[in-house]
C-alpha cells in the first residue's frame, strides 16, 4: 500500500497544493490572491509554501509590476505527479486496499 506524502498531508498544505493543482500546468497565481482563496494569514502560507518549495513540489517567481514586487506561484511537474500520487494513495487507504 502507498504512504501519503507527509509534505502534502498537512492540512494548510494540502489545501495550497489542491488549489494550485486546479491551474493549467503552464498557468500562475500571485501570492495575494492565493493568500485570499485559501483564507490564510500571509506568514502561514510563506512557512506552507517554503516547505512545499523544499520538496520542490512548488516554484516561485518574483517580478515587479511598475514598482510593486508580484510574487508567482504554480506546481512543478513533480509537485503535480506528487498530488497525484498522493490523492491515488488516499483513494486506496479510503476504499481500503491493501487491507
Amino acid at each position: 500500500m502507498a504512504e501519503l506524502d507527509a509534505v502534502i498531508h498537512a492540512p494548510a498544505r494540502l489545501r495550497v497544493v489542491a488549489t494550485l493543482a486546479t491551474l493549467g500546468a503552464d498557468d500562475e497565481i500571485t501570492f495575494p490572491r492565493l493568500q485570499q482563496l485559501l483564507d490564510m494569514t500571509a506568514g502561514n502560507l510563506s512557512t506552507h509554501l517554503r516547505k512545499l518549495e523544499d520538496a520542490g513540489y512548488v516554484r516561485q517567481s518574483k517580478t515587479h509590476a511598475g514598482r510593486k514586487p508580484v510574487t508567482y506561484l504554480a506546481l512543478t511537474p513533480q509537485g503535480r505527479r506528487a498530488f497525484e500520487d498522493y490523492t491515488q494513495a488516499l483513494t486506496g487507504l479510503l476504499k481500503g486496499a491493501g487491507a
